[in-house]
């Protein structure tokens, strides 16, 4: 029989975000993994070059790859709903590990070790902590973008995914704000410059 990880991994890009939101340019699950990854492992580099840290930063972006897999099977969840309540948020927590297991068992049995620690929990609260901070910017990233072409739906989720962020005490999103995240107002041609 075929193993069905990756024929459900590609329908990563069926899934839209921001389901409740008016957007000018729809934004799919792949799209925001990618993007996710990037940060994730720019994060670590930041952290190991100005910050003395030993992150291992190809573990990140493949962390950040992963982190929405088990969307395929619930669905993008909008935040405000998944974070409701905390008994929300627990069943919510519950659903997700059932999605990491069905998804692990899509795998032929030699490879779910490895892939394991990219879908279900890690032990690495440190690259984790790199990976919630990515989301988060590719979050914000979204709202600047959304802003920019003038839709004002996401001024309330710019705000508050600064004050996300700013809560998340990640000192790497933090040089990352400060460093890349002001390009993101510039047009192409002052990009180009």
């Amino acid at each position: 029989m075929a193993s069905r990880f990756f024929a459900l991994f590609s329908r990563m890009k069926y899934i839209n975000r921001w389901a409740l939101m008016r957007n000018t340019a729809h934004e799919n699950l792949s799209q925001h993994s990618l993007e996710v990854a990037a940060f994730a492992h720019a994060l670590a580099v930041l952290g190991n070059r100005r910050l003395g840290k030993n992150y291992n930063a190809e573990r990140a972006a493949l962390l950040g790859i992963y982190h929405d897999m088990p969307e395929i099977i619930t669905g993008d969840m909008p935040t405000p709903v998944k974070y409701f309540s905390p008994a929300i948020r627990a069943a919510f927590g519950a659903v997700e590990s059932v999605s990491q297991q069905r998804l692990l068992s899509a795998l032929p049995e030699d490879l779910r070790d490895d892939f394991r620690p990219l879908l279900a929990e890690t032990d690495d609260a440190q690259l984790l902590s790199l990976v919630k901070a990515a989301d988060k910017l590719s979050a914000l990233v979204k709202c600047i973008e959304e802003r920019k072409a003038g839709n004002t739906e996401f001024t309330g989720a710019e705000k508050s995914t600064r004050q996300a962020l700013e809560k998340l005490n990640v000192p790497e999103a933090k040089l990352f704000m400060e460093e890349f995240m002001g390009a993101y107002e510039q047009t192409l041609d002052e990009l180009s410059e």
